[in-house]
């Protein structure tokens, strides 16, 4: 773990060709019941979570713990039932009403930049946000996740979208990858995939060092890699 940032984890569900949905773009179902539940207690261990603005408006997450029981456990740790949700976005045109802002018992946390209207920020802020401006036209991941650690923030869940995961491992902040594999194909080129952006060289290309490989009775497989730090 760095000492200027939390420990990053980035969960992925794909399917066999690499697609995280189809081209409706409209939320398919990827992960098998066995998987959700990993998600779950995934979810549990962290301090917060965190996704990206295309998710934040298409998907509209609630990003909470499930399982009772893990929410409890939570709370027996002294701990608030659900982590802080925390969203990047360069625009922060989310509804007051959605889902990422009143759903669950939970902290909120947004970064955005300078594009985001004084106006909307001071509604967003009347709604319980707490949104922090880091950046001009794009937010300042690095600055965002040392943001985040000096708020007690140590293990991160990261949950998507393509662009965020991209600029997340382009820049070096993750430091674990689960990338589940389910037994389906979507194709298509417009469909995204689970690290988008402009692409790397050859010569650039992200190194994994694999950690482990589990077999679901679903028949997808679960990925476990870490990211050597150079």
């Amino acid at each position: 773990m760095s000492a200027k940032r939390p420990h990053v984890i980035l969960n992925v569900a794909m399917t066999a060709d690499g697609k995280t949905d189809t081209v409706a773009r409209r939320g398919a179902a990827i992960s098998s019941p066995r998987d959700l539940e990993r998600v779950d207690r995934l979810r549990a261990a962290s301090d917060a979570i965190m996704v990206g603005g295309r998710t934040l408006l298409g998907d509209d997450p609630r990003l909470t713990v499930k399982s009772a029981a893990l929410r409890a456990e939570r709370r027996a740790r002294g701990l608030d039932e659900n982590p802080i949700k925390v969203g990047v976005i360069t625009n922060a045109s989310l509804r007051l009403d959605s889902r990422f802002i009143t759903g669950g018992a939970a902290r909120v946390m947004l970064f955005t930049t300078r594009r985001t209207s004084a106006e909307q920020i001071t509604r967003l802020r009347a709604r319980g946000a707490q949104v922090i401006v880091m950046g001009e036209q794009r937010v300042d991941l690095v600055a965002a996740l040392g943001y985040l650690k000096d708020s007690g923030i140590h293990h991160l869940l990261v949950e998507g979208g393509g662009t965020l995961n991209a600029e997340l491992l382009q820049q070096g902040l993750i430091d674990e990858l689960y990338l589940y594999s389910a037994p389906l194909i979507f194709a298509g080129a417009d469909a995204p995939s689970f690290a988008d952006g402009t692409g790397l060289s050859r010569d650039a290309a992200i190194h994994l060092q694999l950690d482990a490989v589990e077999h679901d009775e679903d028949g997808g497989i679960l990925i476990h890699y870490r990211i050597p730090k150079l």
